[in-house]
């Protein structure tokens, strides 16, 4: 037997024998999972009749375990090709890579080189594939240098990786969010072992702008320029997301305009990401503009695309536009999906249409799309903000029957409508509750209990849970801040209130305007006018308005 099935981490892995499928599971999992099971049963049945053969052909194990391997099921790899050793099949080059996939999928990569070790002692010629999965399997694990030393040593020892493996080995590394491990990978090999092509260049960028480092990944792009390379659709889509993240529009509205000049075609991708951060920004008149540009160039608009809209209308408020584009889906004949009911249902919920709401979701049933927690969370909301937190509980119920457990902002929703109906010792007792369930309230929670505190007149309690939150090091926000201040100014409090801005200043945080208006508006009620008037200066100089110019007017009458 090799080393690999007689390895104690090895025997700690599934054994065939095991294998168990649910055929009595709840209703609502064995719908989700059916197609699943059914694939491994039927897996399974062939492995055993393969089994029973005289002479079965490896090719056909092989194929069994790749097919595992697409339905990521790597520990029940590892456990069949175990039960394929001790019933004496011997394994070919083919079904060691496929081992060695496994293990590194699962972090056993001592494993997967005593797999290796197992392919050199036979005599087998590994291939390049087996090798980037090794360095990728290293890289998973964090063991950058390891990697990169053995790349090195492998490279020695005459293995030569071409332009596509370095460029899989990259994208995958970018994949697996390891941006610098594969930076380093490029430029170890720039120009020395292989040419950098528009493959490798696009794949650290688009990774590069999900990890907000935009300007590094224009770096690069200008690197490409310079080096006589031309981006393409994928490169200059992934650096306008970029500057969009980041919320820098103008350059990537500059970009969009780059690739018309350089007669680039934007592909669907291009056009949804521009959608969608107009949409973000408010600006819908923009977005709409895209989208016509886009349905001019011939590219049908997909599900994303009327969900930015739909998003974008909702933000602004503009309710019934956002129906219009959902009714208009279904005309296109774009099917909406969960996320499309998502966003109308919370658009709904904010201007309070919450029986609009109710019937989207009623809808959503009668379709067989299946409800997930942001859409429970969203009519949760809307319910505990229009008063009727009983049915709010109902459906909170209802989230556990179908096994969609609700999350810190279901919950938070709740408490937030407990405290503002004066039911404050309820929202303790839900608290409490949710903790013991190994929930974690956030900052939102502990900021809707301390605010409900000092509007129901226990001021006291609420210093108690903001003294704790100090202590136990929670970084309190603005927000929290300010519920106390509030607090201490209306029961006339006001060194206490000053105490406590002193505090939010010594911890890094930022006033906002109502901090000052809450605080300002006390002392100038109790003729502190000289400390009010410090103040109010001082807000003037720290705090911009909305339309960018510095200070506001705050009556006081």
């Amino acid at each position: 037997m090799s080393y690999v099935a007689s390895s104690p981490n090895f025997q700690k892995l599934q054994n065939p024998k095991f294998i168990r499928f649910f055929s009595s599971s709840p209703k609502s999992l064995y719908s989700q999972f059916h197609n699943q099971n059914k694939d491994e049963q039927n897996l399974v049945c062939l492995f055993n009749q393969l089994l029973l053969q005289n002479n079965p052909s490896i090719f056909r194990f092989n194929k069994i375990l790749g097919s595992f391997v697409k339905l990521i099921q790597y520990s029940t790899v590892v456990s069949l090709h175990r039960e394929m050793e001790l019933n004496g099949i011997s394994s070919d080059l083919v079904t060691l890579s496929i081992l060695i996939n496994c293990f590194s999928q699962l972090g056993q990569i001592s494993l997967s080189f005593s797999v290796f070790a197992n392919i050199l002692k036979k005599g087998f010629h590994p291939d390049v594939i087996t090798l980037i999965t090794l360095i990728k399997g290293l890289c998973l694990k964090g063991q950058i240098h390891k990697a990169f030393n053995f790349h090195d040593k492998v490279v020695a020892q005459g293995f030569r990786l071409d332009q596509v493996s370095y460029g899989t080995l990259i994208n995958g590394l970018c994949k697996l969010g390891q941006t610098s491990a594969a930076l380093q990978l490029f430029r170890r090999v720039d120009g020395k072992l292989v040419q950098p092509n528009v493959v490798m260049y696009s794949a650290i960028i688009d990774s590069m702008c999900k990890d907000k480092l935009v300007n590094h990944a224009f770096h690069l792009y200008s690197e490409m320029i310079a080096k006589k390379l031309s981006p393409d659709v994928v490169t200059y889509s992934t650096l306008i997301n970029g500057f969009c993240i980041v919320g820098r529009l103008k350059e990537a509205i500059h970009l969009f305009n780059k690739m018309v000049s350089e007669n680039i075609n934007h592909n669907i991708y291009t056009f949804n990401i521009l959608v969608d951060a107009f949409c973000k920004e408010g600006k819908v008149k923009e977005a709409k503009n895209m989208f016509a540009m886009m349905m001019r160039k011939g590219l049908k608009p997909n599900v994303v695309t009327y969900n930015s809209l739909m998003d974008g209308y909702c933000l602004v408020k503009e309710i019934n536009k956002a129906n219009g584009i959902f009714n208009t889906m279904a005309q296109m004949g774009v099917v909406p999906d969960v996320q499309c009911y998502n966003i109308m249902i919370n658009g709904f919920c904010k201007i309070k249409m919450v029986d609009e709401a109710m019937n989207l979701f009623n809808e959503m049933l009668c379709r067989k799309i299946i409800p997930d927690t942001i859409t429970y969370s969203s009519l949760i909301d809307g319910l505990c903000k229009s008063g009727r937190i009983s049915y709010a509980l109902e459906l909170v119920d209802e989230m556990y029957d179908r096994g969609q457990p609700p999350n810190i902002i279901t919950y938070s929703s709740i408490l937030d409508a407990l405290c503002k109906n004066h039911h404050v010792d309820k929202a303790i007792a839900l608290l409490t509750k949710i903790k013991d369930m190994g929930i974690q309230p956030n900052m939102c929670t502990y900021n809707i209990l301390i605010d409900g505190l000092c509007k129901g007149g226990r001021l006291n309690d609420a210093q108690k849970v903001f003294e704790d939150l100090l202590v136990k090091g929670y970084n309190l926000d603005v927000y929290t801040y300010t519920a106390m201040i509030h607090g201490f100014c209306k029961n006339g409090f006001l060194d206490e209130a000053l105490a406590i801005l002193s505090k939010l200043k010594d911890n890094s945080c930022i006033p906002n305007a109502a901090t000052y208006e809450i605080i300002i508006r006390s002392l100038f009620d109790n003729d502190e006018n000289d400390k009010a008037e410090k103040l109010l200066r001082e807000m003037i100089s720290r705090v911009a308005s909305p339309n960018g110019k510095k200070g506001f007017v705050i009556s006081f009458g």
